[in-house]
Formats: C-alpha cells, structure tokens, sequence
C-alpha cells in the first residue's frame, strides 16, 4: 500500500443514475483540492461517470440498493473502484455500430485509463482504472 491510499474516498450511493453526477462531482472536486486541473480532471470524470452509469444500466445493486464507489492516488496514477452486485457476465467492451445510442462506454474507458481491469466476487463485481495523472499544479 503507498501513503497515498490513507487519502482513499470510499462512497456508499443510491443505485440509481443520478449518483453518477454526484460521484462526478466528488471526485471532480477532490481532485481540484488535490491540484489537479484541465484533461485529467476531465478524463477522471467521465470514466467514473461511465463506470457508474454501466454498474446502474447493467449490473444488480450492492445490498440496501447501493453501489460503491472509491478512488485513491498511487504514485502517478489515479485508480478508481466502482462495485456493484454484479450481473452475470463480467464487463466487457463492445464494438458499438455507428448509428448505436449506445454501447461505447467501456471502448471510451479504455481510451483514458492506462490500465482496467474487473473483479468478480460471488456477490459483487468491481471494475478498477489507472488513469495517468501527470502533475499537479
């Protein structure tokens, strides 16, 4: 464990779409606290977005009706957790067609993040990223 994961966010939210905005929020400010500015709050944003609003689409809740999720910095990356009660098949890309409303949310994670990576449990899925930092400043 770095010194940097004392400073872990762990949040309990609604299974519900709206705890994306609020999750985005949070993290967005967190790292603006941190000294983070432009693309990397950016790209975090979106992916944890994009994680949450998937776990809601497609997954069951956590008990209670809930999802987790948290974030940390290691090193020069920002690793962010999301679990969910899991769904029966484990998270995967999937080649959207053009003219699709939908479907691109892991292919546009895996353009930001350096590293995803998924882990299922009997009761519980997590999806996990590394997205590069770079400096604060």
């Amino acid at each position: 464990m770095s010194t940097d994961e004392l400073d872990t966010v762990s949040l309990t939210v609604p299974f519900q779409a709206p705890s994306a905005s609020f999750v985005r929020t949070e993290l967005k400010q967190w790292l603006l606290d941190k000294g983070f500015r432009g693309e990397t709050v950016d790209d975090a944003r979106v992916v944890v977005s994009e994680l949450v609003g998937n776990s809601v689409r497609h997954a069951h809740p956590l008990p209670v009706n809930q999802l987790a999720v948290a974030w940390f910095v290691d090193g020069d990356d920002l690793v962010i957790s999301v679990t969910d009660g899991g769904s029966g098949t484990s998270p995967h890309p999937i080649s959207a067609a053009e003219t699709a409303v939908s479907g691109r949310g892991l292919s546009i994670v895996e353009a930001l993040v350096a590293q995803w990576w998924v882990e299922d449990d009997r009761d519980a899925t997590t999806v996990h990223v590394r997205i590069p930092l770079g400096p604060a400043r």
